[in-house]
């Protein structure tokens, strides 16, 4: 396959359901790369066309500020499991014949975050233009919504 550049298309059952897939030479093995049947595909233009406003370049600036400061290597070993890990934990409880019995969910404090304050939060830890331009822009926007408030409303007749 490698030599010829061709790879193999099957289908295998994985959850119940039917699947086409690809088999591809890799790295002295073969790749299975699960495929998408036809009537699972949508046209972009029916998912992508809708009429967004246009963002705001100083709500560009602020995720541009966390997206780098977010920024890191990819490391695939972060990512588990948590449910399949429980399963197994489970199984091995019943298989040592201890009892099984239901958790009560966390009560989670379910407090309010304003957002604005965590951006400006988040950007503290940097300084410079961009942060000084951000918070310019927080401050006119909220000088902004306070002189709407103030303003007094119109009734209708």
């Amino acid at each position: 396959m490698k030599k010829q550049g061709k790879v193999a298309l099957g289908s295998l059952v994985l959850h119940q359901r039917e699947r086409p897939c690809a088999l591809e030479p890799r790295d002295g093995g073969i790749l299975l790369t699960t495929l998408r049947t036809h009537d699972e595909i949508r046209s972009s233009t029916a998912v992508f066309n809708t009429h967004l406003p246009k963002p705001d370049a100083g709500m560009l600036n602020i995720a541009e500020k966390i997206i780098a400061q977010q920024e890191g290597d990819f490391d695939p070993s972060h990512f588990k499991d948590r449910y399949e890990d429980a399963l197994r934990a489970l199984i091995e409880r019943k298989k040592k014949g201890k009892p099984i019995e239901a958790e009560a969910p966390e009560s989670k404090d379910e407090k309010v975050v304003d957002l604005m304050e965590a951006l400006r939060n988040s950007l503290k830890g940097s300084g410079g233009a961009s942060r000084d331009k951000a918070e310019r822009f927080m401050a006119a926007r909220k000088a902004k919504k306070t002189q709407k408030r103030k303003a007094p409303r119109k009734r209708a007749a």
